[in-house]
């Protein structure tokens, strides 16, 4: 009879954790479909004493997109050449014995 309660307690606790994770699942994906509202706030001409947030939408960019200027990148950020192995390895043995004490008549 225990076994019994202890299976149908797991099986209980299952169903209300996978049910968890299908409902967090569709919040994720419906809150990641809406756009972010603006950060700043709109000037109000009334004498509100609460400001009202802006009604515009922008989407925010990763701060990582902008140079020191603060304008938009426009260039790739990784570019990336294949390299045959010869050349791999010469690149390898050469910053190999150019690094600090490492003897000349070694490899």
């Amino acid at each position: 009879m225990l076994h019994f309660l202890y299976i149908l307690a797991f099986t209980v606790i299952a169903f209300v954790a996978i049910g968890n994770l299908i409902r967090n699942l569709f919040t994720l994906g419906r809150e990641s479909n809406r756009s972010l509202p603006h950060l700043g706030l709109e000037n109000n001409t009334s004498n509100t004493s609460t400001p009202q947030p802006a009604t515009r939408r922008a989407s925010i960019t990763h701060p990582e997109l902008f140079d020191s200027n603060g304008k938009p990148i426009n260039e790739p950020l990784l570019v990336m050449r294949s390299v045959d192995v010869e050349e791999a390895r010469e690149k390898l043995d050469a910053l190999y014995r150019s690094s600090p004490g490492v003897n000349e008549n070694e490899g």
